[in-house]
């Protein structure tokens, strides 16, 4: 009897002594600290803003969600990207800003700021745990920073909408409102025809020089800027539009609400009708001054699937289709990262003459950020989707963590930021052309010593957190957890989310070996588990 109360006694002792408190820190910050400190390492701190190297550790496990994965290529430019997109934050007398460029360049607005990659931006700083340079940052383009805000393209209102979905403030959002209804009337008074329900739009003033659809409309001429009604800005609008309904809604303002979701109905509707292309089956651009026996021009860019990133398309096979064209070498499949024009066309090229950005071949961060994202939502939000699955969400985003890398004189590989990437090489075209711009070096008027490097013109860390480990939350409180992770995937976390004020942690643990605090898909708020699933599903938690 004694024999067995003690080995009962002893097997009760050794379990405990194998779980951990859930409470604790899963996730080593020793491991975390040490790619900052390798990043910290192989850096040339050319250009210092607000949060210089030597300050960065603190910051980053002070403010950045951490995540553990078994794909270490994916976890360390996670880190990485955080790491340069600090470098970004600057103060200044109207507040915090997010520059593009760490260098001054003669094209920036107030404060060395650029609006083109400005939602990119507030998609990725919503994640940070203090909300103030984000919140400051948004402030900034609706109120301080003159005509900034529509120098280039910018779904402001959309991406607005995602920082509150994270640091709910509805003061703000009221506040807010009255500048993002009156810039969406500019934009409806500057780039929409009499008559017209669409947009159009200067491919450059979308942050894209030199495309191929451009070329097609100027009669086969190459040339740096064509005006054309494109699906980025649409969907843009259309995105707005709905942002603005659902603030409106919160606001308790009905009428709003009903006109900008109508607003957004005709949008979606001309867009299906008008930029889809039967022939190609692909949303294209049209010129500007379309009529009504138009078609929109026979050639495919990966700007045909920013719709998906607003979830515009109607949930139809015929516009599913086109996502085959993502895996289709023929299409915009290529060995380092995602073509911005399809392969197979005349006008495709990797060019190294002429302007330094052109948009007619290489893989753009920007685009494939955008295209991620348009992705993630298709797999999610949509029943067709038979064209792509969630192990290709993963080996694209893999592919782009892996174009994060350059070569250095001594034959070491760094990790890697830059403007566009040779596709087929992973070479930087943009930095390999301007290192020897000018007498055989950088050249000031465009842009300076590695006007390039830690550029910060697209995302990465909100694809991580928002899409691969799936954490969504929505604007009314509740939280839809939907990862797009591979089946072999054992275990994974994501760990120190804030979320309108509350901790939150996501764990996936399938045997509950790896972590020792219980077994299966596990969501805590504030220390307390919330909801748990035996396997990898989709989840929604309503209250908590």
């Amino acid at each position: 009897m004694m024999k067995n109360f003690l080995f009962s006694f002893f097997s009760l002792t050794l379990l405990m002594c194998c779980q951990n408190d859930p409470n604790s820190q899963i996730i080593d910050e020793n491991v975390v600290g040490q790619y900052i400190d390798d990043f910290n390492k192989n850096d040339i701190e050319l250009y210092q803003q607000f949060i210089p190297n030597d300050a960065v550790k603190s910051f980053l496990l002070d403010n950045v969600p951490l995540i553990e994965i078994p794909d270490k290529e994916i976890e360390e430019i996670y880190y990485f990207r955080w790491w340069t997109y600090r470098k970004h934050l600057k103060e200044t007398e109207d507040g915090f800003v997010i520059t593009e460029f760490l260098p001054e360049v003669n094209w920036s607005k107030k404060h060395n700021t650029i609006n083109c990659p400005a939602a990119h931006h507030i998609y990725e700083g919503r994640w940070l745990r203090d909300p103030k340079y984000v919140s400051d940052y948004i402030d900034f383009w609706l109120k301080k920073s003159e005509d900034g805000i529509r120098q280039y393209s910018f779904w402001v209102a959309d991406a607005t909408l995602s920082f509150h979905k994270i640091h709910r403030n509805d003061s703000l959002i009221n506040d807010q409102l009255p500048f993002l209804l009156k810039n969406y009337e500019k934009w409806e008074a500057e780039r929409r025809e009499k008559n017209n329900t669409l947009f159009w739009q200067y491919d450059t003033a979308d942050g894209m020089e030199h495309t191929a659809s451009g070329r097609i409309l100027n009669n086969g001429i190459d040339t740096f800027t064509v005006t054309a009604t494109r699906p980025t800005i649409n969907s843009y609008m259309y995105g707005d539009a709905m942002a603005i309904a659902q603030m409106a809604q919160i606001l308790n303002k009905p009428s709003l609400s009903s006109s900008f979701l109508e607003n957004a109905k005709k949008i979606k509707q001309n867009v299906q009708q008008r930029l889809w292309n039967k022939e190609l089956n692909f949303f294209t651009v049209l010129p500007k001054d379309y009529d009504q026996d138009e078609k929109p021009v026979n050639i495919r860019e990966l700007i045909g699937y920013v719709p998906w990133y607003f979830n515009l398309p109607d949930d139809k096979i015929e516009y599913a289709s086109a996502w085959q064209k993502v895996k289709d070498t023929l299409g915009f499949a290529a060995p380092i990262g995602l073509t911005v024009t399809e392969r197979s066309h005349p006008y495709f090229q990797i060019s190294y003459e002429g302007h330094e950005c052109q948009w007619n071949g290489p893989s753009w961060p920007f685009a494939t950020t955008q295209t991620l994202k348009a992705l993630a939502n298709h797999i999610n939000n949509y029943t067709n989707h038979q064209m792509v699955s969630k192990k290709d969400y993963y080996e694209l985003l893999l592919q782009y963590a892996k174009s994060h890398k350059r070569t250095n004189q001594k034959g070491e590989t760094l990790n890697w930021i830059d403007e566009n990437l040779n596709p087929f090489t992973g070479d930087w075209i943009s930095r390999t052309r301007l290192k020897t711009w000018e007498n055989g070096t950088w050249s000031l008027e465009k842009g300076g010593v590695e006007r390039g490097k830690d550029y910060n013109h697209s995302g990465y860390c909100d694809l991580v957190i928002s899409d691969l480990l799936g954490l969504k939350p929505q604007i009314d409180g509740s939280i839809k957890i939907q990862p797009l992770v591979p089946e072999n995937w054992d275990w994974f976390c994501l760990d120190k989310v804030l979320f309108n004020g509350r901790e939150l942690r996501v764990v996936w643990d399938k045997r509950g070996d790896h972590y020792k605090i219980g077994k299966g898909l596990m969501v805590f708020i504030n220390d307390k588990l919330v909801t748990k699933s035996p396997s990898i599903q989709n989840l929604i938690i309503d209250s908590f």
